[in-house]
């Protein structure tokens, strides 16, 4: 009896013993696939805005006309949204890794870079569309402070989904000390996060509604 019930636990200790190594190689197997995946959306995303850099900065050459840089850069700023949801669904779905930290941070600068870019367009170009930054703090936002940037992005999106591509949202992660993200700060007065910085004229740290952003539009 007693040694059958020793072959009893040493059965139970093996196979919880594979059944947890099961569970970490799994773990570890989709964290991988996830970080593969902001892999490749980071390069697609970094081809397509150098692409539209070099088509902005060729103008005296290659003479594109100011209905192509305005297309390809309202195309790149819905794409950057659309990339922005996928990455904090990839990021809410596990713990932080220091591998995800690191392609935030080079996301941001991505998206910093397109906003100066989309600044000199719409400059360039006398187009019409809104440049709208959100910047909201990434690194252990408290509760309150996380109640409040969910409802700043949820009202961002209905903005975004109700204006489509008159609107280039691009949310910025405000606390990674990378210098240009502070360059950009600095520039508008940005002490607060969150904090979002319409037409780089108006920076709002309240929205009361949708209605509100929506004034700003106008």
């Amino acid at each position: 009896m007693i040694k059958n019930q020793k072959y009893i636990f040493l059965y139970a200790l093996v196979l919880t013993v594979i059944v947890f190594n099961i569970g970490i190689f799994m773990g570890y197997m989709l964290e991988t696939s996830r970080i593969n995946k902001i892999n490749s959306l980071y390069l697609n995303t970094e081809i397509e805005l150098l692409d539209q850099i070099i088509q902005k900065e060729a103008s005296g050459v290659l003479s594109p006309s100011c209905k192509i840089l305005i297309e390809e850069n309202i195309k790149f700023g819905d794409s950057i949204y659309a990339e922005a949801q996928i990455i904090e669904e990839y990021e809410n779905a596990n713990q932080m890794s220091a591998e995800i930290e690191f392609q935030h941070k080079r996301f941001d600068l991505l998206r910093t870079l397109f906003l100066t870019n989309s600044i000199k367009i719409k400059q360039g170009c006398n187009s019409s569309y809104h440049n709208i930054v959100y910047l909201y703090q990434y690194n252990d936002p408290d509760t309150a402070q996380s109640s409040k940037q969910r409802f700043f992005s949820n009202a961002l999106r209905e903005l975004k989904e109700k204006y489509g591509s008159e609107i280039m949202l691009i949310p910025i992660a405000g606390d990674n000390d990378i210098p240009s993200v502070n360059l950009l700060r600095d520039n508008y007065n940005i002490t607060q996060l969150p904090s979002v910085l319409i037409d780089e004229k108006v920076v709002l740290t309240e929205i009361g509604s949708l209605e509100e952003l929506e004034n700003y539009l106008n």
